[in-house]
């Protein structure tokens, strides 16, 4: 498998540390508000690759952080009159939601909460300060960017152009204006925590790079999120934990892109500022997932309602397809296979492989997605109740294996084999009492649940699109 690695700009071969073993790291969610459509991309698309190793037979420790101590969630408490704890279980909570309603792998995800590493945290920056990486001025600590090695080599920022471009009176307590905060001296009312260098809370920058250290090594095989985190999120992140360690911080790393309404920048000053649950209101998050993943994760990826209603549809006729293959399997008889039965399997191996070969070049799901269309329009086309049952059963068996990859086509089907025969007999019913415009709103009505429709000599015949 190939992965795109930001770090050196180029597709790798994906090679864990230990084998049969993966270790990934995804920035998450910070508690204060509900998350929105583009924060939804890096969960799904993140999940998608887990899911993807765990078809392969890896063992995989994966770790999403829940952010639950900031400036924007304390701000948030302010404004509600409530504590940060309760601010950050009330979206916790929320995320939980919007979670399964993206069929996020949520039962074999660690969630770990940064307050839970508050110790951690302080023991970490201790030895930062004791390797002379990092210094106290008054209760505020902060990372010296010069003791870190190669500092800019993931986002390629050159260390000198950054420095020049700071505006240093910003800050006048730093030794370099991009030396950045490890420990936040407290203000008046905000939480905080006692530590060697006074009552404060951690910096945004450490909580990830503690928590993937404590629960998944030095070293770790994957981290991933959003490439607006590539500078100086994770930039940071690097250059506090490899100077502590002297080992690479990840081997591996991810960015997926950004995400337009309606070819804007998402914005709530436009109007166009959508949240999951906004999203849900109209839609099934099942719709949303499938979104995106619909565009190759490194590229940037347009929302509309116009193209969620496009991408609705498209999701109904695999639905469609895998109906059609279990009312196939309740109709279909045993029978000894043919040689054009033996071609029709050899030809549900070549979709399976091309999807295999699809996710494996860089997990590119859009091309995955065209190839389980592929699968169910050559089921729709070949296969009838005359088709031998193990035929049928292996197609079933492929769609349903290689979609719960994507993390689609896991809900029990709407549309039933006798609700689109119920239609047919009433659209023949009305031509025959010459309703020709009720008959005709029936054939729209079947068309748009992906059936078409043949009047013939022999009656009306119809197939999936």
């Amino acid at each position: 498998m190939k992965l795109y690695n930001t770090l050196t700009r180029k597709k790798e071969e994906f090679k864990p540390i230990k084998e049969n073993e993966v270790t990934m790291y995804v920035c998450g969610p910070t508690v204060y508000d509900y998350i929105h459509v583009g924060n939804a991309r890096p969960m799904v698309v993140f999940d998608t690759l887990r899911r993807y190793f765990i078809y392969k037979g890896y063992k995989v420790k994966y770790v999403v952080n829940y952010t639950d101590i900031d400036d924007k969630i304390i701000n948030r408490a302010n404004e509600e009159n409530k504590t940060a704890k309760e601010i950050a279980e009330k979206y916790i909570k929320a995320f939980e939601e919007d979670a399964k309603g993206l069929n996020l792998y949520e039962e074999k995800t660690i969630h770990p909460r940064a307050t839970e590493y508050i110790r951690h945290m302080i023991d970490f920056i201790e030895k930062l300060i004791e390797k002379g990486a990092a210094y106290n001025v008054d209760g505020n600590v902060y990372f010296n960017i010069e003791s870190a090695e190669d500092y800019g080599k993931l986002s390629k920022k050159n260390i000198d152009e950054l420095i020049s471009g700071a505006r240093v009176d910003v800050n006048e307590e730093k030794i370099n204006p991009m030396d950045f905060a490890l420990w936040k001296k407290a203000k008046e009312g905000e939480p905080y925590w006692d530590s060697p260098w006074g009552r404060g809370r951690p910096g945004w920058h450490i909580e990830c790079s503690v928590m993937a250290k404590t629960l998944l090594g030095d070293t770790i095989d994957i981290h991933a999120g959003g490439e607006d985190l590539q500078f100086p999120h994770h930039e940071n992140e690097i250059a506090q934990s490899e100077t502590l360690t002297g080992k690479p911080f990840a081997n591996y790393w991810l960015h997926n892109g950004m995400l337009t309404i309606d070819n804007q920048k998402m914005s709530k000053s436009l109007g166009n500022f959508f949240t999951v649950r906004d999203i849900a209101k109209e839609f099934d998050l099942e719709v949303l997932r499938f979104f995106l993943l619909s565009a190759h994760y490194r590229n940037p990826i347009n929302f509309s309602k116009d193209v969620m209603e496009q991408l609705k549809n498209g999701l109904d006729r695999l639905y469609n397809g895998k109906s059609h293959l279990e009312y196939l399997l309740k109709n279909c008889s045993d029978r000894e296979l043919t040689q054009e039965d033996r071609k029709s399997l050899a030809d549900i191996d070549k979709f399976k492989k091309a999807f295999i070969e699809s996710m494996e070049d860089d997990i590119n799901t859009a091309d995955a997605i065209a190839c389980l269309f592929d699968l169910v329009k050559y089921a729709n086309s070949n296969f009838d109740e005359k088709t031998p049952k193990t035929v049928v059963q292996y197609t079933y068996d492929n769609l349903i294996e290689l979609s719960q990859i994507l993390g689609i086509l896991s809900k029990e089907e709407e549309i039933l084999e006798e609700e689109i025969l119920e239609l047919i007999e009433k659209r023949t019913q009305a031509r025959k009492e010459k309703n020709y415009k009720l008959a005709d709103e029936i054939r729209d009505k079947l068309r748009d649940m992906g059936i078409i429709l043949e009047d013939t000599q022999e009656g009306v015949k119809w197939k999936r699109i």
